[in-house]
């Protein structure tokens, strides 16, 4: 499994706009046959710092979800709404080991 966790920080301004540009990528990537979880989080202390948290079956799954239309305009519709650039991390599955579980 890949994972990748992706920490974002919006400018204010922009937090509702970015919210809807990403719930519409969420409920299209979710449907990508490599997904197995695409979460997105926004914090509870702080309206402006979202967190993604991706699990594909595969670094090649991954690479195909950011070649896909939803992705591409996700990205181009947030581009101007960053605080500053997205942080992406990758992490090994420790557990749960089966995608059945996720």
């Amino acid at each position: 499994m890949h994972v990748t966790i992706i920490d974002v920080q919006v400018k204010q301004e922009h937090v509702e706009a970015f919210v809807e540009a990403s719930r519409r990528n969420h409920e299209a990537s979710v449907r990508e046959p490599g997904n197995l979880r695409f979460d997105i989080l926004r914090s509870a202390e702080d309206p402006t710092r979202f967190v993604f948290y991706e699990v594909f079956r595969s670094a090649e799954d991954n690479a195909a979800h950011k070649k896909t239309p939803h992705y591409l305009a996700w990205r181009a519709a947030v581009e101007g709404f960053m605080a500053s650039p997205r942080q992406g991390k990758t992490y090994v599955v420790v557990a749960p080991r089966d995608p059945e579980r996720w």
